[in-house]
């Protein structure tokens, strides 16, 4: 994939610094060509200090607008809250309008409602035909010990969504909402930031030659025309062999 770049940082410091660099990047690349950037935020603690760190800068807040690519189906004010953590770390420190903070909806008691109802905020916003995906400008994601990215855990029923935006997660029984596989892959720039050597297994099995998605569930993230950036602090890539 000539679209792929793995990048293996010094530390945690570094890799941050080189996400800022990164995501202020795509942003003017995406003002420059369509007037807007359309971001969509990972939650856990790696993208914490890029939040906060972004944060400080001055861009043009009323041309960029912030969705989430997955929340766990807690309340916004839920201290488990992906909403809440970006919003206390970066969104509500700057100024962002608020119609252009599109946070998934989790107060319908049923999720695949509020799949639904985010899947149509989606459709609108992006003035999307029927069968097609959004083509965000960026979309920020991690994984976990277990190689899941997004609420994508192994073996469970969203990794076969294909024809719809928005699904329901789940993760040891608790629901979560997600983006679906082709809705990421449609994106022009995705930025995986990875952190500590709990990733190191995990990272191996994604970037093996040969391994189960199904299992591994970032090994479906392949965009279809979009670039595919992997920034690893040291003590998670230093196996991989790049740098």
């Amino acid at each position: 994939m000539n679209n792929k770049h793995v990048e293996v940082l010094p530390d945690k410091t570094a890799l941050i610094e080189r996400a800022r660099e990164r995501v202020l990047s795509e942003i003017r690349t995406a003002i420059e060509r369509s007037d807007r950037a359309t971001i969509a935020l990972a939650g856990g603690g790696t993208p914490k200090p890029l939040y906060e760190a972004l944060a400080k800068e001055a861009l043009p807040w009323d041309k960029i607008h912030i969705f989430w690519g997955d929340e766990r189906y807690v309340p916004p004010d839920h201290p488990d809250s992906n909403q809440r953590m970006a919003r206390e770390a970066w969104l509500d420190r700057v100024p962002l309008p608020p119609e252009n903070i599109h946070p998934m909806p989790t107060g319908a008691a049923n999720p695949a409602v509020d799949a639904r109802t985010y899947e149509q905020e989606l459709q609108a916003f992006f003035e999307l035909e029927s069968g097609t995906f959004p083509k965000f400008d960026l979309i920020l994601l991690g994984i976990g010990d277990d190689a899941h990215t997004a609420s994508l855990f192994p073996g469970t029923e969203a990794l076969q969504v294909r024809d719809r935006l928005v699904t329901v997660g789940n993760k040891d029984g608790q629901a979560r909402l997600t983006f679906t596989v082709p809705s990421i892959d449609a994106a022009r720039c995705i930025l995986f930031l990875v952190s500590g050597a709990g990733k190191q297994e995990a990272l191996d099995r994604i970037f093996a030659p040969e391994a189960n998605p199904f299992v591994y569930p970032a090994r479906f993230v392949q965009p279809r025309e979009g670039q595919l950036w992997w920034l690893l602090d040291d003590a998670a890539g230093r196996n991989l062999g790049v740098g």
